[in-house]
């Protein structure tokens, strides 16, 4: 019997150190009870391709600030770097259809334009990197002062007017469908996949992990601590960049305020789904998962009709509470061990 109940122990262990796991039973939880509530609404193709579509721009955000965290680093300015970029690209759009030198529905436009909101992206977050890695100023600090310079950058350049989106390809990758699941939901599948190859099966991945459970040790081992945090840095500006072109082109319409505050969204995912914020631990699906979570509450409370005020603070909630029981599951498992 004593061995039946070691063994039974042994196994709930297991499972309660498989974070993603837990992630998963709360977000089927909170989908019971909205279907419970409002059956008809929440269960609803077109609900949940909308919820599905919703959280796919604020995952594949998360992705770049997933390697951050897993670091020990953090990326505060996410959030305007996703807005910056979608400007880029929209103003890269405007150029070559009011010089006539492209149509709007040509396809070589739609992929210039993505292509500078990733060149943006990148571009930003290796400024974020340099500021770390070679001024050594604290990651908290560096990415504070980009989200201030990269949202000052926004409108300045669009003076507070939005920019009209005309090219149909380019909208295509936030509106369409490839059968009934929604294209972004496909990109951040795609980007899903590899990403996790990345951190789980490549050595500049493991690297990731070592250099945030212990930065020290990591570098005596010959690691380049500081290559690596550039190449994380600029990977988060990489993701945010594609995040935020995407929202663009499901709104149709590119503006200073895009991305506002989704850096608060994009480590709330993160951390919701398992990520530790000291560093050396994280996992894209916890991502997904995280950033699924968030939008099944907010769309929950929109169709229990709810104030919009008080999205901000579920969201609040669920993130220190995420907290809160990481630090409760790391203590039981310390004390188990």
């Amino acid at each position: 019997m004593n061995a039946d109940k070691f063994g039974n122990q042994t196994i709930l262990q297991r499972i309660f150190r498989i974070q993603e796991f837990g992630v998963f039973l709360i977000l089927i939880g909170l989908s019971a009870l909205l279907a419970i509530f409002r059956p008809g609404s929440f269960l609803s193709v077109e609900n949940i391709s909308y919820v599905a579509r919703a959280f796919s721009f604020i995952a594949i955000m998360a992705f770049g600030e997933c390697m951050v965290i897993i670091t020990a680093g953090i990326d505060l300015s996410i959030g305007s770097v996703f807005g910056l970029s979608a400007v880029c690209s929209a103003i890269v759009m405007k150029y070559f259809v009011d010089t006539q030198l492209l149509a709007a529905d040509s396809l070589l436009l739609a992929l210039l334009c993505f292509v500078a909101g990733m060149i943006m992206g990148i571009a930003l977050g290796c400024v974020n990197a340099l500021f770390i890695t070679k001024t050594k100023l604290p990651p908290f600090i560096a990415t504070l002062g980009m989200l201030s310079i990269a949202r000052g950058l926004a409108e300045a350049v669009t003076v507070g007017w939005p920019l009209q989106v005309s090219s149909a390809p380019f909208r295509y990758l936030g509106q369409g469908f490839i059968g009934f699941v929604p294209v972004p939901v496909i990109i951040m599948v795609l980007l899903a996949i590899a990403t996790t190859f990345f951190l789980r099966k490549t050595i500049l991945g493991r690297y990731v992990f070592a250099i945030g459970s212990n930065e020290e040790a990591a570098r005596l081992s010959g690691i380049n601590v500081d290559r690596m945090k550039f190449l994380v840095y600029a990977l988060s500006g990489l993701f945010a960049g594609i995040g935020g072109m995407l929202l663009v082109a499901r709104l149709g319409v590119a503006q200073s305020s895009a991305g506002f505050g989704y850096e608060l969204d994009g480590i709330a995912a993160v951390v919701i789904g398992g990520a530790s914020l000291m560093g050396g631990e994280g996992s894209i699906l916890g991502v997904v998962l995280g950033a699924a979570i968030m939008g099944v509450i907010r769309n929950g409370l929109v169709l229990l009709n709810v104030s919009a005020y008080w999205q901000k603070a579920a969201i609040g909630a669920v993130l220190i509470a995420a907290i809160v029981l990481d630090q409760l599951r790391k203590g039981q498992i310390g004390r188990k061990k």
